[in-house]
């Protein structure tokens, strides 16, 4: 088999508590099976910076890293069925990316008095 990287895509919208995340980790449990390096990215579109202040009623439990960061619960079920450590590298907020932008915009090495804009 070529050493091409390749991606595979779970998306199902912002509905929660579809499986995509149990879906993800079962795909990269077969892959590994087969002898492939597989490593999970998970994207939320929400704009908290993460999920630690935000109401488990609504959003679900919150799953601690290796290295302390308060991330989404899927990055857990990750950890277990690939039985391999996950980082905050592993889980993007729209939110976190928001708060990047900004502070990059505040100091003023970034832009240069460019307009930011969505």
């Amino acid at each position: 088999m070529s050493k091409r990287r390749r991606y595979i895509f779970v998306t199902g919208g912002v509905t929660s508590s579809l499986g995509k995340g149990i879906a993800c980790a079962s795909i990269g449990r077969m892959l590994k099976n087969r002898g492939l390096k597989v490593t999970i990215l998970k994207l939320d579109p929400y704009l908290n910076v993460d999920p630690g202040t935000m109401s488990p009623l609504e959003h679900g439990e919150v799953f601690v890293t290796v290295d302390g960061s308060e991330t989404d619960l899927d990055l857990g079920h990750y950890e277990r069925f690939l039985n391999q450590d996950f980082t905050i590298l592993s889980n993007v907020t729209a939110g976190q990316i928001y708060n990047e932008l900004l502070d990059e915009e505040r100091l003023g090495s970034e832009f240069l008095g460019q307009t930011v804009q969505v």
